[in-house]
């Protein structure tokens, strides 16, 4: 694991590198996944019987075949563990509580001359939802892309999500059934993003598609954003820790590997002011290290893009953490909440010794769908807004327009629009 030091010649250039990250070789794919959408929008279930055998390894002997039947849900929530069912509930009302919460609302404003101004607030009428299964199945996922539709008021939901084999996991299906999933279908990968982008004769079209994916994915979901809309583009996991002399090497090291363990790609940046805390924490690491069952895994990560910074002081790091702006922050210090206002881009931010990251990946309640590889700068997590519209509404009373559509009137002749202005002069009073 990379040990950094801000006073060191060639910091700059090494910190340059890990704000490099996030880039992904889109443009080397793009032409793969330009194909599979192409094949998906002119053959449709063809196209993805054809992908499913190739990607998948199994025979989709019918169209019905694509589709997860609500028999098989309902079967796996029954049987559930008792306590994974309890957890998976506790999971589901947390998170749906915290979201009712982002709902905005419609509102109205009447102006004193008659003039009404608002906004009206709606859903998508459908929304798609990829759920990853490549390396893992991520059941939590589908809850964090689904409960959000759900409170934003979505009527239909459409669920992707890859069964190798014709696999697919219990937890998985248990989670469908408890989100009241109804339409979902044995499909992964690019052609997923496709089929729900432009519609097959099993997989209607819908009007927004969210969730995590591989590189294929996130490269068809910025080929098919116009036709439909997007929650983000998102890339490997990552986690980044701030602490002080406070903090415990052993828990920011095993912090730092939970991001490590989602896949070889993943980024662990831990910056402190303190060379002890550093030294402890990458001892810490490697110790870790050989308890883990994704070892491999973690490993490449760590040794290729995990790294520790000692900086000058704690505003130093801070400094540099916003320019990381990272998927996930921990703040490690004695008043964690003192640093809050300084922290100006991450998707979510963990305050204090007791709030580890995965505690906002499955039960804390906001949603662990985050933007990756710095572009916490400009997009902010998944919501209930990602699945809402607003229409903006304006009605004017004949006063209201007698006061200012002359002002109208003249920016329209300004930019040479002849008739907008007639429009609106019209309507106003003779002088």
């Amino acid at each position: 694991m990379l040990l950094l030091k801000t006073n060191e010649a060639n910091f700059q250039v090494q910190f340059d590198e890990l704000l490099r990250r996030g880039n992904m070789d889109m443009e080397n794919v793009s032409k793969i996944v330009g194909g599979i959408l192409s094949e998906i929008k002119a053959e449709g279930n063809s196209a993805l019987k054809n992908h499913i055998e190739k990607f998948d390894k199994w025979h989709v002997g019918s169209d019905e075949a694509l589709e997860v039947k609500t028999e098989e849900m309902k079967k796996a929530y029954d049987v559930l563990d008792v306590k994974l069912k309890s957890a998976l509930e506790l999971a589901y009302k947390r998170i749906y509580a915290y979201h009712e919460k982002l709902m905005p609302k419609s509102w109205l404003d009447f102006e004193d001359n008659g003039t009404v101004l608002g906004q009206k607030v709606t859903p998508v009428d459908r929304a798609g939802l990829y759920i990853p299964g490549g390396k893992a199945a991520y059941p939590s996922s589908l809850l964090m892309n689904a409960i959000p539709a759900r409170v934003a008021g979505v009527k239909e939901i459409v669920v992707c999500t890859p069964a190798p084999h014709n696999e697919l996991n219990p937890l998985l299906l248990a989670a469908m059934h408890l989100c009241g999933i109804t339409k979902a279908f044995k499909v992964g990968g690019a052609s997923a993003i496709g089929a729900m982008a432009y519609g097959t004769q099993s997989i209607p079209k819908v009007d927004v598609i969210t969730g995590p994916g591989n590189i294929f994915v996130a490269t068809a979901k910025k080929l098919v954003f116009g036709d439909v809309n997007i929650d983000m583009i998102a890339g490997p996991s990552e986690i980044g820790v701030l602490a002080d002399t406070s903090a415990d090497p052993h828990l920011l090291a095993i912090d730092l590997l939970s991001q490590a363990e989602h896949d070889e790609m993943a980024s662990s940046i831990l910056i402190t002011p303190s060379l002890e805390i550093a030294e402890k924490t990458r001892t810490e690491v490697y110790a870790w290290l050989e308890t883990l069952d994704r070892k491999s895994i973690a490993e490449v990560s760590i040794k290729e893009r995990g790294a520790i910074i000692v900086t000058s002081s704690m505003d130093e790091a801070v400094d540099l953490m916003n320019q990381i702006a990272p998927e996930h922050l921990e703040i490690v210090t004695s008043h964690p909440f003192d640093l809050l206002p300084k922290i100006r881009h991450a998707g979510a931010i963990f305050m204090g010794a007791y709030t580890p990251e995965p505690i906002g990946d499955y039960i804390a309640g906001p949603n662990h769908t985050l933007p990756t590889g710095g572009t916490a700068k400009f997009y902010s997590p998944l919501g209930v807004e990602n699945f809402l519209k607003r229409s903006s509404i304006i009605s004017m009373s004949k006063q209201g327009i007698d006061e200012i559509g002359e002002a109208c009137a003249l920016l329209a002749h300004t930019e040479g629009l002849g008739a907008h202005e007639a429009s609106v002069r019209v309507r106003l009073s003779s002088k």
